[in-house]
């Protein structure tokens, strides 16, 4: 009885949140509600493929707790940094997601690791809410422009982008090289909700793209005790100047240019490594943006305008 009159209290509260706020305060607080300490459970399963013959691949689940905490709070933009923690004495910084008002500019995934910046029409993102998400080392993984919707009890924001393959099959897989993915973010009672459903494609120059399979994600956020991520709130702590560093380089690459490719590896190691002695010296600024700038080959910009 207790457990059905509070999650009846959580509904009531929930929708309480939105009245008497105007559409972008809903969305904001949609935005925010994605922050705090979540248990989480990832899971994803192919289920279809236009070949007869493609063999299904194994089913992934995996589980965490995460930390989602808030560092940028403005009117027209919320960033929200994610942290993995793996025991008490052990934090990874994860995935960063970036919300913008009526944003004009975006990065879309071509292929072999190029993203190409693209400005959208100002009457194409009214009312809008671009989501910009990074990967762990702060470089892009893909944004798309969409609206908020609350209707129905339902707080929810939807897109399709392509993006570079999953951490989870990047290392593994070969036979696809692009992933659109569609992506809802929907606010529950206890959490949020991350659904996914996710187009593998093989994209070549010159030919029209070829779907090789389809796949269900289903990842959950599950509130808990803020207390349980105290590790990772230490860590970000510690670590955020650093990490401030980090991000005002890539925003000069990612102001100058309208294309970044950018390398695999160097010196046998992946951006994020390189990263890992650089957080230990707390680097300047300087040393990072050189780091960045002998893995990413770029176009840049002439009078404010793509080449």
């Amino acid at each position: 009885m207790k457990r059905v009159f509070f999650l009846g209290l959580a509904i009531v509260i929930h929708s309480l949140q939105g009245f008497g706020q105007t559409k972008k305060q809903q969305d904001i607080q949609s935005i925010k509600d994605m922050c705090g300490c979540f248990k989480v459970n990832f899971k994803y399963t192919e289920t279809f493929a236009p070949e007869i013959d493609y063999e299904k691949h194994l089913d992934y689940t995996s589980g965490a707790l995460e930390w989602a905490e808030l560092i940028e709070d403005t009117n027209n933009k919320l960033s929200i940094q994610h942290l993995l923690v793996i025991k008490d004495t052990m934090v990874i910084k994860h995935w960063r997601q970036d919300w913008l008002y009526e944003n004009q500019r975006v990065f879309h995934y071509d292929k072999d690791n190029k993203w190409v910046f693209k400005n959208l029409p100002k009457e194409a993102v009214k009312g809008q809410w671009t989501q910009m998400v990074y990967q762990v080392d702060d470089s892009p993984r893909y944004s798309g422009s969409a609206t908020w919707i609350h209707a129905d009890g339902k707080n929810y924001w939807e897109n399709k982008s392509d993006s570079p393959l999953p951490r989870r099959e990047y290392s593994k897989r070969s036979d696809y090289n692009v992933m659109l993915r569609g992506n809802r973010h929907e606010i529950t009672t206890n959490g949020w909700l991350h659904e996914q459903d996710n187009d593998k494609i093989i994209r070549e120059n010159g030919k029209k793209d070829v779907l090789l399979a389809q796949e269900k994600g289903y990842n959950t956020y599950i509130k808990v005790p803020d207390e349980q991520c105290k590790a990772a709130k230490d860590w970000w702590k510690n670590n955020k100047e650093f990490w401030a560093k980090v991000k005002t380089s890539w925003d000069k690459v990612y102001d100058n240019n309208s294309e970044i490719q950018l390398a695999k590896s160097l010196d046998k190691k992946p951006l994020f490594m390189h990263f890992y002695d650089l957080e230990k010296k707390n680097a300047s600024k300087e040393e990072i943006l050189s780091l960045i700038q002998k893995f990413a080959k770029h176009n840049t910009l002439e009078n404010g305008a793509d080449k």
